[in-house]
């Protein structure tokens, strides 16, 4: 195996590690409630880490044993998916660039307005709401807060981090002026509000505040925060795979003139 071919195993072993942590950002979203709920983004970064994977592999196996068909296939294939993996990247951070949440006095955790947000993520997440909301009621985000932290006072409530999802569908808004009980029950004020959250909200656990605004609010909110985790693994990656494929790119050139140098060598000896 000439030097090029050893460069370019030694890359694609790294390529092989850098597609895991792609892998895990994925199956990490996907695990997540709402992305479970949302259904938008689950697998794409799972399949993309796969093939990414997939395709290191190949280039090491034909830097390894020389197959030089297997290598220039594994730079067609991988500048593909380097393609794939920034235009996820970009649709990713242009559509949860904006921000929807606003900071309430005296509270620890935020709160969450829809029309902050990307107007194709609030269209996709109005038109499906019905499912949406069918999986979120299913599911213990709510109940588990009130099992995990037994908050003894308003003010430990208050001053507690909520997530973007238990904010906004697991209380009334804080406008509304209910008066705090525990996590998901409230009592309704004398002259609420005539902001439909305030009407919305209901003690019914299955129903809190899931047909709230602001519930698809938080929703978007959770989405946004882990997308923006997830997408500092998967700028990572990308720089490096780029860095691999422009190195690659140059180690088989320069393989192709070894080779061609060779059987040169070998014609002019034989005479």
């Amino acid at each position: 195996m000439g030097v090029s071919n050893n460069i370019t195993a030694s890359l694609n072993f790294v390529g092989l590690l850098c597609s895991v942590p792609v892998i895990g950002a994925g199956i990490w979203l996907a695990s997540k409630q709402d992305n479970e709920c949302l259904r938008l983004a689950r697998w794409p970064v799972i399949i993309l880490g796969v093939l990414l994977l997939l395709v290191s592999l190949a280039g090491f196996v034909g830097a390894y044993w020389n197959k030089q068909g297997l290598l220039a296939a594994y730079l067609f294939f991988m500048v593909v998916l380097i393609l794939l993996l920034l235009a996820l990247l970009v649709f990713a951070f242009v559509v949860t660039r904006p921000d929807g949440s606003y900071h309430i006095p005296g509270r620890s955790y935020r709160e969450y307005h829809l029309a902050g947000y990307s107007a194709w993520l609030c269209r996709y997440v109005v038109d499906h709401w019905a499912r949406i909301r069918l999986c979120l009621s299913a599911s213990d985000v709510c109940q588990r807060l009130g099992r995990e932290q037994p908050f003894l006072t308003v003010e430990q409530y208050f001053q507690t981090d909520l997530s973007p999802l238990q904010s906004g569908c697991c209380k009334p808004p804080t406008m509304c002026g209910y008066a705090y009980v525990n996590p998901t029950v409230w009592i309704n004020p004398s002259n609420p509000l005539g902001d439909v959250d305030c009407a919305a909200w209901s003690n019914d656990q299955g129903q809190l505040c899931y047909d709230c605004t602001s519930c698809k609010a938080g929703l978007l909110g959770n989405l946004r925060r882990e997308w923006r985790k997830a997408n500092v693994a998967l700028i990572v990656a990308a720089v490096v795979f780029i860095w691999i494929y422009i190195i690659g790119c140059c180690a088989f050139k320069n393989a192709q003139t070894e080779d061609l140098f060779r059987r040169y060598k070998q014609a002019y000896v034989g005479r």
